[in-house]
């Protein structure tokens, strides 16, 4: 494995974490431990969001740039007679990325490796081949021969079931596979735009979140926003990376090491356009490569924070990734800085009057 400065080693501590939606504690810590160095202030809110905030002049405006901590995974639901385990997806899921693969159920006496259970192909008929199992028929083997068993190790209903992948730096050191990076790098990113604005002189108030829940529907970042009542808001997310075999520019237009993605629409919003051209007129400035994105069938946490009070123009800016929602997904690091570049640079030119401008456009 590549030796891992350090951006890579958070990136590697904040994907191993796991947290699916409900169960963030432990992202969040990492989170923390990484962001707390810049940071005026660390507070969450009352669903576990983490919100770290920067005074660049008392009183400015508010600026809430945010990733979200939980993963897609799975939740325990029922324990059989034989010590195999039933569960429900928490997120979106395709059956097809899920059979014979390795996931830990994390307990309350510690974590417990499982796999995905799966028929041998020996045994299946040539059309059953060819269907794809329902995702509702699946289970969960940890090895265990009972039910007395799997509950004498702490396996219950409710625990939280996560992919299990080690982060790796491929042979293009600038390519990075690991689980989760929906939505780790969103809060890599927020970390990273509060570390460069440490020093830097602006006239406002950052703040650097990690939301709880986007993946069940935006919950946290409509509580975090609550609890802010930001003037401005960027949700940092995953985009689709639509460069590889199979995928047409029509299904997806992001290309891995692009640069960011500026979402124009999504299903939860409509970028604000004043916003939108304010962050591409700063990014063909400071030479920043961009891309466009429309991503009708998905939303970001900027679709609640833009409804936050009485409304928050609000921009969702991607990093165009392989795979996700699946056990392992992959992205460029160019992309991952030129992103945190960008969002400096566009704080460092926001102001009241810049801010009250944006608002009526």
């Amino acid at each position: 494995m590549a030796q891992l400065d350090e951006t890579l080693t958070m990136l590697k501590d904040l994907t191993d974490a796991k947290g699916i939606p409900g169960n963030e504690r432990e992202v969040r810590e990492v989170m923390k431990k990484y962001i707390a160095p810049f940071a005026d202030e660390i507070t969450t809110d009352g669903l576990g969001s983490l919100i770290a905030k920067k005074t660049g002049k008392e009183g400015g405006p508010k600026i809430m740039v945010a990733g979200h901590l939980d993963e897609v995974g799975f939740m325990i639901t029922q324990v059989d007679d034989k010590g195999f385990l039933r569960f429900q997806t928490v997120g979106g899921w395709w059956g097809q990325v899920m059979l014979a693969q390795r996931v830990t159920i994390t307990t309350r006496k510690g974590d417990v490796t499982g796999i995905i259970g799966s028929k041998p192909p020996h045994i299946l008929p040539a059309e059953a081949r060819k269907k794809p199992v329902d995702i509702k028929d699946m289970f969960i083997d940890i090895g265990a021969s009972s039910r007395e068993e799997t509950e004498s190790w702490g396996v219950r209903p409710g625990d939280m079931v996560v992919p299990y992948f080690e982060f790796t730096v491929m042979n293009n050191e600038k390519m990075l596979l690991a689980k989760a990076w929906d939505n780790r790098i969103g809060c890599a990113i927020a970390i990273d735009v509060l570390k460069q604005l440490k020093d830097t002189d602006h006239p406002n108030v950052v703040y650097g979140v990690g939301n709880v829940q986007e993946e069940v529907g935006l919950r946290g970042a409509r509580t975090a926003a609550t609890k802010i009542n930001p003037d401005i808001g960027i949700a940092v997310d995953v985009g689709i990376a639509g460069d590889t075999p199979g995928v047409s520019e029509k299904e997806a237009m992001g290309k891995m090491g692009n640069g960011p993605q500026i979402v124009l629409y999504d299903a939860s919003m409509v970028g604000h356009k004043g916003l939108r051209d304010f962050v591409t007129d700063v990014a063909d400035e400071c030479n920043i490569p961009y891309q466009f994105e429309a991503i009708p069938g998905g939303g970001t946490d900027a679709g609640t924070i833009h409804l936050t009070h009485n409304g928050v123009p609000a921009l969702a800016i991607c990093i165009a990734t392989r795979y996700i929602h699946s056990h392992a997904a992959m992205l460029h690091r160019d992309d991952y800085e030129n992103t945190v570049k960008l969002i400096v640079e566009v704080i460092k030119r926001l102001d009241r009057e810049t801010v009250d401008k944006l608002t009526f456009e």
